[in-house]
């Protein structure tokens, strides 16, 4: 091409240009050449700039319509925004409140001298009520989510009021509280052999833990909170600090479970080391992958408070006094003791005998959870459930 027949470009003004065949734009426009100066690309009847190849942010002076309704959409989309920005602040701002009430709540009952279950159990209410729409300053507002959760029972229900109830008083308040009557239910309680099944199939710090409820029928708080200084290796027996206003008491416990013990890191103060809740959520992993192992559902519904109900149960079984039972798990009232008189029925079940003809068997069978039974010719007869 000449360079006096060459159309000049319309940015630079430079008249070498390249013919580079026919390109259509996204908008339909013709484009015939290309200017070697500044890069762009262009038409003879070209009335606007198109973008440089090496510049394509740069707006044609053809785009100020475009241009003129992207700020007006950007206008409106920032005129709805702010509205929104204002309300996640105050909804951040009411979180911030909220959560600050809860902490000073459970400061204040730390200071009544509440233990910490109690604590954790009434903050974690109150703040899933507070999730779920309640306004903690508002009686009315918390009566009717409590309402609201049908999945709850009346149990869960009746702590929660509570919990509420004390948070009020904390300010020095009151409300109407609703009522909800408790429906107790006889616990789950498996067989010897599903306990001894679940314990098998567990790692050897589970297992010793599991062990120990097992024998002693202790709850998991005071389990957890056990030290190496309550456990006697020589006299085979565990002092108990107790939670929940219950006794202090000292059981005998086995070798085997001493030995499960020995097995694990002493260079601290507690056996079991770190916190109960990612424990507790490890044992539930190895409880379903027993379960699925043995083709045994049951074993999901063994809890760690199951084998305290399972150990009262075997024990007034195997006792039938009622104040033995009462003392093996710290009760201060044995109404609560009494569930266990009507839990298992064991009519059907089946004994091992023996027999001794000397003190000491005698003493070995006692030792062994035997029964005596009867005396005939000469020997006593002992039995113990299967």
């Amino acid at each position: 091409m000449a360079k006096d027949q060459a159309p000049t470009c319309p940015s630079c003004g430079s008249q070498k240009i390249w013919k580079d065949g026919i390109r259509y734009t996204n908008n339909g426009d013709l484009q015939r050449y290309i200017c070697r100066e500044c890069g762009r690309r262009f038409s003879e009847t070209s009335t606007y700039l198109q973008p440089n190849r090496h510049d394509y942010n740069r707006f044609r002076p053809s785009s100020n319509r475009q241009v003129c309704v992207a700020l007006a959409e950007g206008s409106k989309n920032l005129a709805e925004v702010e509205p929104r920005i204002q309300k996640q602040a105050a909804g951040a701002t009411t979180r911030t409140q909220i959560k600050g009430k809860l902490i000073e709540y459970a400061w204040w009952m730390k200071k009544e001298g509440f233990a910490e279950s109690t604590i954790t159990r009434r903050t974690r209410l109150l703040k899933l009520l507070s999730k779920r729409g309640a306004i903690l300053w508002d009686p009315e507002s918390v009566k009717h989510t409590i309402a609201n959760q049908e999945t709850w029972s009346n149990t869960t229900k009746e702590h929660a009021v509570v919990s509420y109830t004390s948070f009020l008083k904390m300010h020095e308040r009151t409300w109407k509280k609703p009522k909800y009557n408790r429906v107790r239910k006889l616990p789950f309680i498996p067989t010897e052999k599903e306990v001894d099944q679940l314990i098998a199939s567990c790692n050897k710090k589970t297992a010793a833990f599991l062990q120990l409820l097992k024998e002693t029928g202790m709850r998991r708080g005071e389990a957890w909170s056990l030290k190496w200084t309550d456990l006697d290796h020589e006299n085979r027996t565990v002092r108990i600090t107790p939670e929940k206003g219950s006794n202090p008491r000292m059981l005998r416990i086995s070798n085997k479970l001493i030995a499960m013990l020995k097995f694990l890191p002493q260079d601290r103060p507690n056996p079991f080391t770190g916190t109960l809740k990612h424990f507790a959520r490890s044992y539930r992993r190895q409880r379903k992958r027993a379960a699925h192992k043995l083709q045994n559902q049951r074993l999901r519904q063994i809890t760690f408070h199951t084998f305290r109900h399972w150990k009262a149960t075997m024990e007034y079984h195997r006792t039938k006094d009622i104040l033995h039972v009462q003392q093996l798990l710290g009760h201060k009232s044995i109404q609560n003791t009494m569930l266990y008189t009507q839990l298992v029925n064991f009519e059907d079940d089946r004994f091992t005998c023996r027999t001794a003809g000397t003190v000491d068997e005698a003493k070995e069978l006692i030792e062994a959870g035997f029964e005596h039974v009867t005396h005939m010719e000469g020997v006593e007869l002992f039995r113990k459930p299967k």
